[in-house]
């Protein structure tokens, strides 16, 4: 670990101008049997047979009604097998969530083990030093570009829970937790719960997580039904700059003259006047960006304002 961690702002600011990489769990089912790629595409928002040995995807797993189960990648192992990765925690929910449909179907869904991701995160256009452009030990896999507004960099999965990284270029998880709540990308059980309908997580995230291509997969009819209105939902996840050097409290609500529109769900405390506190929020589509509101924090209320991620900080400090 570098010696930025007894600062957090120096961390931070670090992280977000030169890049970085942290070290986070993640709970992966894996899923084997000749019949395992034509389950997963009629369960999976994604197209999941088409892709090659060794790649990987985002995708949801959706309720019949269309609500969210589940934010996961995938990866294709080989041909037969497929890894199932998400939030660490969440791994028994998805595990159950695949084997509720599993009739008369030669596919075997394991129970969820912990992985370890490193994950590198990076200006768009200034690689991290000692970023991996190939899976080192064979039990790494290799994912995609993580996904968020103005997130570059590359996750490594590794099986096991030891994983060698560039101590210099290391940051803390609270970084790192800043950095996803900054770029509005959302967590299970937080922004995503069952109560969630997809694009109210992010169009993005509909972008990189459903095909509007492939055949029928359950929960299908409220993504095509919002996505031909427009993405037009009730909630849709907000990020907030929170000022006055307090922090938001997670469940707090957030106000907006007198009306009390939405909840946190995420906070990242003040730092310094040009890298506030942040948080985010599914408030009601009525607050858009650019809207004052109030949020409760650890001393009182603060005044806020919803900006479009990502945040960088205000300037200099």
């Amino acid at each position: 670990m570098s010696d930025t961690t007894s600062d957090p702002l120096r961390e931070y600011e670090r992280f977000e101008r030169e890049g970085g990489v942290a070290l986070v769990a993640r709970d992966v089912v894996e899923v084997s049997g000749p019949d395992t790629a034509r389950y997963l595409q009629g369960q999976l928002s994604q197209e999941v047979v088409a892709l090659a040995d060794g790649s990987s995807t985002w995708s949801l797993l959706l309720q019949p009604t269309g609500k969210v189960d589940a934010w996961v990648r995938v990866h294709r192992d080989l041909d037969d097998h497929y890894l199932v990765e998400v939030d660490a925690g969440f791994g028994e929910l998805v595990a159950a969530r695949l084997r509720r449909f599993l009739l008369r179907t030669k596919a075997d869904v394991t129970d969820p083990g912990v992985w370890t991701m490193v994950a590198t995160r990076r200006p768009p256009t200034h690689p991290v030093v000692g970023e991996p452009d190939e899976p080192g030990p064979a039990d790494a896999l290799l994912s995609g570009t993580p996904p968020g507004p103005g997130v570059a960099g590359l996750d490594l999965l590794n099986r096991g829970t030891e994983a060698l990284v560039d101590t210099a270029s290391r940051v803390g998880p609270e970084s790192y937790e800043r950095y996803r709540i900054a770029h509005a990308v959302p967590a299970m059980g937080r922004e995503l719960t069952e109560e969630t309908i997809p694009a109210e997580a992010g169009q993005w995230l509909v972008d990189v997580s459903v095909s509007f291509t492939k055949g029928c997969y359950t929960g299908q009819e409220l993504v095509a039904r919002i996505d031909s209105r427009g993405g037009n939902v009730p909630r849709p996840v907000r990020l907030v700059v929170v000022e006055g050097g307090s922090t938001p409290a997670v469940g707090g609500a957030v106000l907006c003259g007198e009306d009390e529109v939405g909840h946190v769900t995420s906070a990242s405390p003040w730092l310094a006047h040009h890298q506030p506190a942040l948080a985010l929020a599914p408030l009601k589509r009525s607050v858009d960006v650019g809207a004052a509101v109030e949020v409760e924090t650890d001393a009182g209320r603060a005044p806020g304002i919803v900006v479009e991620p990502p945040f960088t900080g205000h300037g200099a400090g």
